[in-house]
């Protein structure tokens, strides 16, 4: 089940119309948002973010209509490395300690193929708030053995880390970067009705 970790409000577009009548929220349990970043130029480092909260909005079976929220706690990023992860949350990347939250807002949703859309929205990561498009996968919907209902998807993007201000580097020897400046993102979410 969805826990409350976050309360910090999602901005506000500043056109807020009516909201689709039917509330999901995110199985924390069930759901992943992961990264890959380049290390060297010669090998990905993967990453992921275990915290979050937020709510998607939809009318439509076919989530057609979504409107989502979501809020990141940057504190859980983890590499699976300990010292790497707390020079991530250091001023030097994320700056957890005075931004602490990444906050996503859907903007507009449109067809891409059959269960398949492009997600447009604003993401605020580092203080700065800039527009991204996500591929989106409709998996399916389904009922659980708890009588809880389901639904499934996939997500992809990428963005330049760079436009967020987070532009500590290394250069190596010859000549290339120690991190890359794009971050891949690889995003399963399996909501739960409310």
């Amino acid at each position: 089940m969805s826990t409350t970790i976050l309360r910090e409000p999602v901005p506000s577009s500043g056109t807020e119309t009516q909201r689709p009548a039917g509330k999901w929220g995110y199985d924390l349990s069930h759901s992943k948002l992961g990264f890959t970043i380049s290390h060297f130029g010669i090998s990905e480092t993967e990453g992921r973010f275990t915290k979050f909260d937020g709510n998607v909005y939809s009318g439509r079976t076919d989530f057609s209509d979504a409107e989502i929220e979501l809020v990141i706690d940057v504190a859980s990023i983890n590499t699976e490395d300990p010292q790497r992860d707390n020079h991530l949350r250091s001023a030097e990347f994320f700056d957890a300690e005075k931004f602490p939250s990444i906050i996503f807002k859907s903007r507009t949703i449109e067809p891409a193929g059959e269960h398949r859309y492009k997600l447009h929205g604003d993401i605020q990561m580092h203080g700065i708030t800039r527009e991204i498009t996500l591929d989106v996968i409709y998996r399916g919907t389904v009922d659980d053995p708890f009588n809880n209902t389901k639904a499934g998807f996939i997500l992809s993007g990428e963005i330049d880390r760079t436009k967020f201000g987070l532009t500590w580097n290394g250069v190596l020897a010859a000549g290339g970067l120690l991190v890359g400046n794009m971050v891949n993102l690889s995003i399963n979410i399996e909501l739960i009705k409310k």
